[in-house]
């Protein structure tokens, strides 16, 4: 029985395998690297950084974060940052699933166009509607406050979103819904209490993509929001950076500053959002 067993265990570990776990390691390697980097370079002056870049901090440099918050309003900047993703994504998620959900239950000419054009819209490329966009904006009193960022982070993710959830509610039986409609639900009642908690690993795949899009953007920020006040966390510590001279220890404690969230609420929603994005795949 164990020379079955120890046979049966061989043939499992194929050749393929190996390739494909040294290939994970070595991507997952390329990704970390400038996270490490970033790290370390925050506990350094910029002297140390500037010398010699891939050394570990010799001591626990902390002036770098002092200098962060005394020489910019970044108070302010997380307070932009945290306003623009949290409103962001209360919305997103409030509207993109009810718009999947009709175009998946109710599949007539007009919501399988409107599908179609929402997949279309994917492929056109942010620089090639961008000017025409903030004309657009300038029109109707969204440039230069937050509400023109989050509307154009909302209506950015209506595309991709609708192709995640309406992939995931294919998985979600008729039969579920017909019950909640025969106790007398309407069919807002019956998407909210009865087929949108069935949503969660989706929805949190769309949190945390969305999320961390929108905590990390720069360029919408920076062009949209005034150019004489605090903007967002990735603007402000690009501030710091110069035509001939960068601090670039400041610009490293304020990277580490903005990984921590992200990084905390990736963490807690890492289950749902594998999850959310492997059966998302599966069903579509």
């Amino acid at each position: 029985m164990k020379e079955v067993g120890i046979k049966a265990s061989r043939r499992k570990v194929r050749p393929g395998n190996g390739i494909l776990f040294a290939a994970t390691i070595i991507l997952a390697v390329l990704f970390l690297a400038p996270v490490f980097f970033a790290i370390i370079s925050a506990f350094k002056s910029n002297g140390e950084i500037l010398k010699n870049p891939m050394s570990l901090p010799t001591t626990l440099y902390l002036k770098n974060f002092q200098d962060l918050f005394a020489q910019s309003d970044f108070v302010t900047a997380i307070f932009h940052s945290v306003v623009l993703t949290l409103v962001s994504e209360v919305l997103i998620v409030f509207i993109v699933p009810m718009a999947a959900y009709a175009m998946e239950r109710r599949r007539t000419r007009t919501t399988i166009f409107i599908y179609t054009y929402f997949l279309a819209g994917m492929m056109i490329p942010f620089h090639l509607y961008m000017f025409p966009l903030f004309k657009e904006m300038k029109m109707f009193g969204l440039f230069g406050n937050l509400a023109g960022p989050i509307a154009c982070y909302i209506s950015g993710s209506v595309a991709f979103g609708s192709l995640l959830y309406c992939s995931f509610l294919k998985g979600v039986p008729l039969e579920i819904e017909e019950a909640a409609q025969i106790d007398g639900c309407n069919p807002f009642q019956t998407f909210w209490k009865v087929t949108f908690p069935l949503l969660g690993p989706c929805t949190a795949s769309m949190v945390v993509l969305n999320g961390l899009g929108i905590w990390n953007d720069f360029l919408m920020p920076y062009l949209v929001l005034p150019s004489d006040r605090a903007k967002t966390i990735t603007v402000e510590v690009y501030s710091f950076v110069g035509q001939y001279t960068a601090r670039w220890d400041i610009v490293f404690a304020g990277t580490v500053c903005s990984i921590i969230p992200a990084l905390i609420i990736f963490v807690l929603l890492q289950k749902y959002f594998v999850k959310g994005i492997t059966a998302g795949a599966a069903k579509g």
